[in-house]
């Protein structure tokens, strides 16, 4: 089933899979659990800047929107259909001037815990 309502872009089968825990307003996401990683499916309002962090590695795509990523002190802009690698333990920030959606797999499995 093709939408064009930005609202529609995870179906139901993803909407139903456990709501992550994420500690930033205006950023939600649905974990699809495995043993040794998760994948989570981002719906991200334009909330300006996420601060400098770091983590395991972490692969995603762009599905809606855009972000800008630094990665390393590198920064480009990510559109739809553009993917990104974030290598182990690198520093890396985010913007988003417009609500995005992102799929990203994390080789941490405890990357985010599910809602209580």
């Amino acid at each position: 089933m093709k939408s064009k309502n930005l609202n529609d872009v995870y179906p139901e089968i993803i909407r139903n899979l456990p709501e992550a825990d994420i500690p930033f307003k205006g950023v939600h996401g649905w974990i699809s659990q495995a043993k040794d990683h998760q994948v989570v499916f981002f719906d991200i309002e334009p909330i300006g800047k996420v601060a400098e962090h770091s983590h395991g590695p972490q692969w995603g795509i762009v599905i809606e929107g855009e972000m800008k990523l630094t990665i390393g002190g590198k920064t480009d802009t990510y559109k739809k259909g553009d993917y990104y690698y974030i290598p182990d333990g690198i520093i890396h920030s985010a913007e988003f001037k417009c609500r995005s959606r992102l799929i990203d797999f994390f080789a941490d499995k405890n990357r985010y815990k599910p809602k209580s």
